[in-house]
């Protein structure tokens, strides 16, 4: 099956997820992500859980939290952020959820890595990508706006170029790749939604899963599955992220309000695993620790990447249910554990305090 053909599983969840086809149900829609998540953990072998070292990161991640205040607030207490609550945003988040992947480099300079200058500063990973779409629209360049992404007349490849350029020699990690997300984005909009991102997310009907599934199932951009050991494992890392940026910009208030948003998991990336290697809830087998300690990369959809990112989800997912279980009353979901995870790990980098390389992947799906 090509990335263009209908999944008939995918059209089902969400003909579910809408209430389409079928007698209105109790049950939540399903975006099978757990589920997949599951399956890899238990046929892994390379990638394990310490279940101690779980039980400990639990304890460790919910104190940290309380101490910070931690919450969907933090979202937009980051400098970056965009922090108006109106259509603007939602365009402004959707694409920067369109583009949020692979930003690491090859060089082992930080000096010479790709970086976004703005505001007196340049910036790295995926706050480069912010910077560059804030910049873009400081230069008068509508990149926020779908008609735009649609029109390469007007809007040149060349200028797309120009929004990504970096400060370095280093260029945008697979810039070509964004390119074409951009203008796939750009043409379904227009044609299935009105050129409107409040359209899209309307049609879901403050429904979370059922939002993930349109993505996947209309943009094949979106669509972020792997077979592993006869079975196809759903990540949807940047579908799920779009519904948490929703979420936590606007404090499930408005265009961020989801009845089901407990049903997003983890966003399966590199940085995650990363910190939860760190805090000692995954283990890997010497074969994989080596590769990643020496820089290699790993194939995208190969079974030690699928290993890293399934049991990650899990992970949180433990890690979460750990949570609840000695906090009945803690409002946490994964999406806070993610987010917390990652601005760690981000400060970890900063300070040099990485114990492990993140893993090495290059593809649009993380």
């Amino acid at each position: 099956m090509s990335d263009s053909e209908p999944d008939e599983d995918l059209l089902n969840l969400l003909r579910q997820s809408l209430g389409i086809g079928s007698k209105p149900s109790s049950t939540l829609p399903d975006i099978q992500v757990l589920k997949g998540a599951e399956y890899v953990y238990h046929n892994s072998i390379d990638v394990a859980l310490d279940t101690h070292g779980t039980k400990a990161a639990a304890a460790q991640i919910w104190d940290l939290m309380q101490e910070t205040s931690y919450s969907f607030k933090t979202w937009s207490e980051h400098s970056l952020h965009p922090k108006g609550k109106n259509e603007a945003t939602v365009n402004f988040i959707f694409l920067m959820d369109l583009l949020n992947f692979c930003f690491w480099s090859d060089s082992s300079d930080p000096q010479q890595r790709f970086a976004v200058e703005y505001q007196g500063q340049r910036w790295t990973g995926y706050w480069s990508l912010v910077a560059a779409i804030h910049r873009a629209l400081e230069e008068d360049i509508p990149i926020t706006t779908p008609s735009f992404w649609r029109n390469d007349t007007d809007y040149t490849n060349d200028l797309l170029r120009h929004v990504f350029r970096s400060a370095t020699e280093e260029r945008i990690p697979l810039l070509d790749e964004r390119i074409n997300c951009i203008r796939e984005a750009g043409r379904i909009l227009m044609a299935e939604f009105d050129g409107s991102v409040l359209e899209l997310i309307q049609e879901a009907k403050q429904s979370a899963a059922a939002l993930v599934n349109l993505l996947v199932v209309r943009f094949s951009c979106f669509k972020d599955i792997a077979s592993f050991e006869n079975e196809t494992i759903h990540f949807y890392k940047r579908a799920q992220i779009f519904v948490a940026d929703l979420w936590a910009c606007f404090e499930g208030q408005s265009y961020g309000t989801f009845n089901d948003i407990d049903t997003i998991t983890m966003f399966a990336d590199y940085r995650i695993p990363q910190m939860l290697h760190s805090l000692g809830c995954l283990r890997y087998s010497p074969s994989l620790e080596s590769r990643i300690r020496n820089l290699k990369q790993l194939e995208s959809g190969g079974s030690w990447e699928i290993q890293l990112r399934g049991c990650s989800i899990w992970c949180v997912e433990l890690i979460r249910r750990e949570i609840l279980r000695q906090h009945p009353k803690a409002e946490v979901n994964a999406i806070l554990i993610d987010f917390f995870l990652y601005d760690t790990m981000k400060e970890r980098e900063v300070e040099a305090k990485e114990t492990i390389p993140h893993h090495r992947t290059r593809s649009i799906w993380y």
